[in-house]
Parts: C-alpha cells; structure tokens; sequence
C-alpha cells in the first residue's frame, strides 16, 4: 500500500520547488530590464538636455507640441506592436515630456 498523501506532500513541493525557480527567473529578467530601462532613459535625458541647450541658444521654444503629437502617436503604434497598453504608453511618454521640457525652460531662465 503506498502513502498517496506522502506522494501528494512530495508533488506538491517539487511543484513549489519549481515555481520557486521559475519566479526566481522572472525577477532576474525584469531585474536586468530595470537596468536597460534606466540607463535608456539616462541616454534619452542626454541627448534631450543637448537639445534643451540647443533651443536655448537659438531661442527656440522649449517645446515642439507637433513633434510631441508626432512621438506619442509613433509610441502608440509601437506599443500596440510591442503588446503594450497604448494608454500606459502614451502615459509614459507624456510624462517624459513633461520632464523634458521642464528640463529645457531651465535652460532659458
């Protein structure tokens, strides 16, 4: 006569013992794309601080609401594409603009 409910207790740890794995996995990606998405958006901010000190010796305005709407439409599709809410895209971009152009009126003061 076997025990099913050792063989049970067995079944079910070896499960968790796998999932445990499994999550462990999961968090070491998202982990490593923390890591992309940080340093993507420092090499972002670089290159929209050049153009901050750009349009301020020009005396240009600080923001481009065509590109603006040029970009969030652009990010949309992408993130339709990428299987991203293209709301939480759209969001997002927002908001990096929003610090982009605060970035660039510092410029002008």
């Amino acid at each position: 006569m076997t025990d099913t409910s050792h063989g049970k207790d067995v079944a079910m740890t070896d499960d968790a013992a796998r999932a445990a794995e499994l999550l462990k996995d999961h968090r070491r990606s998202i982990d490593r794309l923390d890591a992309i998405l940080v340093y993507t958006l420092g090499e972002r901010f670089k290159h929209t601080q050049a153009v901050g000190k750009l349009k301020a010796e020009h005396e240009l305005p600080p923001s481009d609401p065509a590109r603006e709407a040029k970009q969030i439409e652009r990010l949309e599709d992408l993130s339709r594409r990428a299987d991203l809410d293209p709301e939480f895209a759209k969001k997002f971009l927002n908001f990096i603009i929003d610090e982009v152009i605060r970035h660039h009126k510092k410029h002008h003061e």
